[in-house]
């Protein structure tokens, strides 16, 4: 991006959003689970749904990538970053609570969801107290843990087109399936979802999140940075398993390991580069595929692009 182009784009953009709110040239690994990722060109943070909208409809109009991002847990990005605009809902992250319904808008965190539905003696997001994924990204992948899912209890969303326009989307519309919807599909931008709970016993509520918080504490390699599973479940396997006996756990290239404690997870053990990690998630795959004819495939989503020398 030259020089020039970049003064037009900020001078365009700074007439809806705060100037604050645009960072240039900012490093994604800032931003990401993992502690990786090249930079982003525009790096925008709206505090408001007016900005969001605004953002969205400039990128469209310029014809500039757009590109959203929650808390980067599910995500890897390259180490060449990302063209355009980078869009970040870290600052839209109110939870409130109406009646049986919790609203939770695309930057809050579900785990904090979950929390704010116990204080209310709400039940039907125990499932999500372990996942460290924000609003959007467990719409868009339908995140599930522990027997419970996303499309169990979501109602509906509001969400953005990539044009701009404000839309509510109803159950019966988002899709959902394993780690998969519509928002994907379609291209939609969340805004927000509604969740329809019931009412529960705060003391088994409690219970039940302690538990599904202590096997996560206990299995998952938490101490280092990652992108969390990075397999979906083959029919009939677990990639876990499946990694583990091929021999892989403790394999490396480079700062990234496959975890000696789950193996359905690769950490980044030491200033790994996204190059390393993706070469590793290969590996994996090739192994396992040679050794049990069985291809695995990626949950986390790969995005940006590659660094040249």
């Amino acid at each position: 991006m030259t020089e020039q182009l970049l003064e037009q784009l900020l001078a365009g953009l700074y007439e809806g959003i705060a100037k604050e709110a645009v960072l240039i040239n900012e490093p994604l690994k800032n931003h990401t689970y993992t502690k990786m990722g090249g930079l982003a060109d525009l790096f925008l943070i709206p505090s408001t749904y007016e900005e969001t909208a605004f953002a969205v409809r400039y990128a469209y109009e310029h014809e500039l990538p757009l590109t959203m991002l929650g808390n980067g847990s599910n995500l890897v990005v390259r180490d060449g970053g990302i063209r355009g605009i980078v869009l970040s809902f870290e600052k839209l992250t109110d939870i409130s609570v109406e009646g049986h319904e919790l609203v939770a808008q695309s930057g809050a965190a579900i785990i904090q969801a979950s929390r704010v539905a116990y204080d209310h003696a709400l039940s039907g997001l125990e499932f999500a107290c372990g996942i460290p994924g924000t609003i959007g990204g467990a719409l868009i992948m339908n995140a599930g843990a522990y027997g419970g899912e996303v499309k169990d209890c979501l109602h509906s969303a509001t969400v953005l087109t990539r044009k701009g326009e404000l839309l509510n989307i109803s159950h019966e519309e988002l899709e959902l399936g394993y780690r998969s919807s519509c928002f994907s599909k379609k291209e939609y931008i969340i805004l927000e979802g509604r969740f329809l709970l019931t009412e529960g016993d705060p003391a088994l509520i409690k219970e039940m999140m302690d538990d599904l918080t202590h096997k996560r504490e206990t299995k998952q390699p938490l101490e280092y940075p990652s992108c969390g599973s990075v397999f979906k479940r083959p029919e009939g396997y677990f990639a876990g398993k499946l990694i583990q006996d091929s021999g892989l756990q403790g394999a490396r290239i480079g700062g990234a390991e496959v975890s000696q404690k789950h193996a359905g997870f690769i950490v980044n053990i030491k200033d790994a580069t996204a190059t390393d990690y993706i070469s590793l998630i290969q590996h994996v795959q090739e192994t396992v595929q040679e050794k049990f004819g069985i291809l695995l495939e990626p949950e986390v989503k790969i995005i940006g692009e590659e660094l040249h020398s």
